[in-house]
């Protein structure tokens, strides 16, 4: 079976613009529910928060392709890049690059596509890799582009890319189609729509030797703010990273086929389910600037430590709940002592209690306060 590049009419991808009428409406509102929400939250708290977000979204951008990195280095490169007040951790190269690639992201969002923009965005996400022929170039090698998987003598052929000679001409069409259906322009698509086509479209493609995945939910990303016409702080990578398997199994399904309606679906789906995430964290945010309001003075540093790392853990909290075993082990304290922190963390009302004896848990009590 011919690959979708391969088919006659390429790159005239067809869809159910009807099917998807429903889906663009719920995002437009969804979109105005977050920048009321994030209304919500005060100027130096907003920083903290897009540090979070976009920590968040660098963090699974990359371990959707299996590359785990250190999130405590990847906010201090994001504070460093957003001329935020820095901190003392280190920044690691390979974390330091996927940070100043989504900050870029984030703050050129209305700028327009162009060689030099994706050339930029993949020499700072891989320019620590010295394995790699080409950095901020499109690939070169006369091999051919494949996504394979299974044993090295019986590959399994996911996916094969345009040769390497036709990347520059393909790449010409797809920034002069991006350009073309921005908003305002000749042939506007709608968010959705847009976004969906040219993450497929520039996955097909896969110009360059490493990093296509990253660079294409960052053009995602890129499509769908100037789309709504200021960054979208949506976790979408995230989103994906929790659909890893579906979203390969998709983009297999459609890069041999120009009819793309299910794909333009589940894409579509998927940002839906990211910005309720991001509604989600938003109102924890503010819960968590609510619950400090009410009770910063009255936490000892024990207590005010085993918050903080509550806090860390996000809107999900531990896994099962905070034990005292973890406050000792958070706070280096004595079990007596463990058990008379907690005990005044319940009477205050900052902490909540489940269960008896060992089973015995503890979960922040925050207000049920909408953004």
């Amino acid at each position: 079976m011919a690959w979708n590049w391969q088919i006659p009419g390429w790159p005239g991808f067809r869809y159910d613009t009807g099917a998807l009428a429903p889906l663009e409406q719920r995002f437009l509102l969804s979109s105005g529910e977050i920048l009321g929400a994030v209304h919500h939250v005060s100027p130096p708290e907003r920083d903290q928060l897009r540090i979070d977000l976009l920590s968040d979204e660098a963090m699974k951008t990359s371990a959707i392709e299996g590359e785990m990195l250190d999130r405590l280095s990847v906010q201090s490169s994001l504070r460093r890049h957003l001329g935020l007040a820095p901190d003392n951790y280190p920044n690691k190269p390979r974390e330091q690059g996927v940070a100043e690639m989504m900050v870029d992201v984030y703050s050129t969002y209305a700028d327009p596509l162009t060689h030099e923009t994706l050339f930029r965005w993949h020499d700072m996400l891989l320019s620590h890799d010295r394995r790699l022929e080409a950095i901020g170039a499109y690939r070169r090698h006369e091999e051919a582009m494949q996504i394979v998987s299974g044993r090295f003598d019986r590959p399994a052929v996911h996916f094969e890319a345009p040769p390497s000679e036709q990347v520059p001409e393909e790449m010409d069409r797809f920034l002069k189609w991006f350009e073309r259906t921005a908003p305002d322009a000749a042939d506007a698509l709608p968010a959705l729509t847009r976004a969906g086509l040219s993450h497929l479209y520039f996955e097909s493609i896969h110009p360059f030797e490493d990093g296509n995945g990253r660079l294409g939910r960052a053009l995602a990303e890129k499509s769908l703010a100037q789309n709504i016409g200021q960054p979208s702080l949506i976790a979408l990578a995230f989103t994906i990273e929790r659909k890893r398997k579906d979203y390969y199994a998709q983009l297999e399904q459609h890069q041999r086929t120009l009819d793309v309606t299910p794909w333009l679906e589940w894409f579509a789906d998927a940002v839906l389910t990211a910005q309720q995430v991001t509604l989600d964290r938003v109102g924890f945010f503010i819960a968590k600037a609510h619950f400090y309001d009410r009770h910063r003075e009255r936490l000892n540093e024990r207590q005010a430590k085993a918050i903080e790392r509550m806090f860390r853990e996000g809107p999900d909290g531990f896994k099962g709940g905070l034990s005292a075993e973890n406050y000792i082990s958070i706070t280096g304290t004595s079990r007596a002592t463990a058990t008379r922190d907690l005990q005044d963390l319940v009477e205050i009302g900052a902490l909540t209690r489940t269960g008896e004896r060992r089973y015995t848990r503890y979960r922040l009590k925050l207000s049920q306060t909408s953004p």
